[in-house]
């Protein structure tokens, strides 16, 4: 815990307002705010504006802003938990816990993850790191992955304490630092590691799950995610003894490395299904257009059809969970202009379908690339495969009725995340982790791209479907 944390946190006990940062500003939409949207919204745009990128923000500082919201509501220093290591003073982050009546009741875990993608000013139409409203849609890094949820949770157990609610079982909330970045100081693994009893909880809500929008911002479905694909990056690496420029040779480290990616490029990993991706398609199937419908049916009886997987290939969406996939991310060749490469490198990134380890992801990139001069490594490992979470009824059971109760109509499904998520360092140690938000996104909304951005309603929505699950489960019996 810094100095200034600790004089903040003093100021706030004694003054009882919350920081100037903090406080609400007027959102720029037509629609009128109740008093607690609007003060979410403030906390929400604080969080927002609070670089958290590896390169240059601090997700300790945003640790410290809203244990202060916290603070200022009445939660006691010993339910305020800072965390972190010296070497990583900037990617600390923080647990708080709001008692619950039965000692006997395993808690209920809130988890989100306060870092974001790196963001260019140059590349983006808006600051990325100032939040915009504008057309019904809040603009800036980290607005939808995964600053909503952190500021949701926050707000929740803000919302919880102010209104002197006492759960049956105890609310921890963790908010994390290290999610977007592999070989990072990673919160999420640094707690189960060496906080284990900390965390300890009956299962935790995560990232990960959410609903999609058409095109007209209608419902397709609703969505909790059971489960993810591992991520993994490998390294290309041609080197070469080069030479000047004037004397080409056949032997060329870029030319090597460039065969290599379009061998990549042109293979398909084979189609695959878990519990949770052949649910997600039976469950989808009736709510698609006729081609898909029946390249759906097609493939679930048969994942070798090659015209089926072709239909359902053309949706990236769908593309994403039906096997391993693997993109060259990042390029590195040369030294000079005016000489032969003497090294070149590519990364790529590969989200591998649970059931293939990522030793034989390399030994099939190394097979398919067929050049001893590439050399494929694994560069660093993020975490072990991570088997999926059960699907309980007791999680899935009222997240769906709440679903169903807030949204009806809309078809609800059990998805498999394709990118790699905290959970996969609870699963393991016994604390099951869903993607479970309410949400609903449309296609293209810029999550570790440009301009990413999060529908207004939706981010509302999913504000008061959590406040309202979350009671719900902490009054379950178990």
């Amino acid at each position: 815990m810094s100095k200034s944390f600790v004089t903040a946190l003093a100021l706030l006990a004694t003054s009882g307002v919350v920081p100037a940062a903090a406080q609400a500003q007027a959102p720029s939409q037509t629609q009128t705010l109740r008093p607690d949207q609007t003060a979410f919204r403030a906390l929400y745009k604080e969080l927002v504006e609070t670089n958290t990128t590896l390169s240059a923000g601090s997700c300790t500082l945003a640790a410290e802003r809203m244990a202060a919201h916290l603070k200022a509501t009445g939660f006691p220093d010993s339910d305020i938990i800072p965390f972190g290591v010296p070497d990583h003073p900037k990617e600390g982050g923080l647990v708080a816990i709001l008692p619950g009546k039965d000692p006997k009741a395993k808690a209920i875990l809130m988890l989100a993850h306060l870092d974001v993608v790196e963001a260019k000013r140059e590349d983006w139409t808006r600051d990325p790191f100032t939040l915009v409203e504008e057309g019904g849609y809040f603009y800036a890094r980290g607005a939808a992955d995964d600053k909503s949820m952190a500021s949701i949770w926050v707000d929740s157990m803000v919302r919880f304490k102010k209104e002197g609610y006492h759960p049956r079982r105890t609310l921890k909330m963790a908010l994390t630092c290290g999610e977007e970045t592999n070989g990072a100081f990673n919160g999420a693994q640094y707690l189960a590691k060496n906080k284990r009893d900390l965390i300890d909880a009956a299962f935790a809500i995560n990232e990960g799950g959410s609903g999609r929008l058409d095109a007209k911002g209608k419902p397709v479905f609703s969505g909790i995610q059971v489960g993810e694909k591992l991520s993994q990056n490998y390294r290309l690496e041609v080197t070469n003894p080069g030479g000047h420029s004037s004397r080409p040779m056949p032997d060329n480290a870029i030319y090597h490395l460039a065969h290599a990616l379009t061998k990549i490029e042109a293979y398909r990993f084979p189609v695959m299904f878990s519990d949770t991706t052949r649910d997600y398609f039976t469950r989808l199937e009736a709510t698609e257009a006729a081609d898909q419908n029946a390249a759906i049916l097609a493939l679930l009886k048969n994942p070798q059809d090659a015209a089926a997987r072709a239909t359902l290939e053309k949706d990236p969406d769908k593309n994403s969970i039906l096997h391993t996939n693997c993109v060259a991310t990042m390029l590195d060749a040369g030294h000079a202009t005016n000489a032969l490469p003497q090294r070149a490198r590519a990364n790529i990134n590969c989200r591998i379908f649970p059931g293939t380890s990522s030793d034989e992801v390399l030994h099939t990139l190394e097979g398919v690339i067929g050049d001893p001069e590439v050399k494929v490594t694994m560069p660093e490992v993020r975490n072990a495969a991570s088997p999926p979470p059960p699907l309980d009824p007791k999680v899935l059971g009222p997240a769906e009725k709440l679903a169903a109760e807030m949204y009806p109509g809309v078809p609800q499904v059990r998805l498999m995340s394709a990118g790699a998520t905290d959970g996969a360092f609870l699963t393991p140690i016994g604390i099951p982790t869903y993607g479970i938000s309410g949400a609903f996104h449309g296609a293209g909304n810029g999550v570790h791209g440009l301009n990413e951005r999060v529908e207004v309603k939706s981010l509302y929505d999913e504000r008061d479907y959590l406040y309202r699950l979350v009671k719900i489960y902490a009054d379950q019996a178990d």
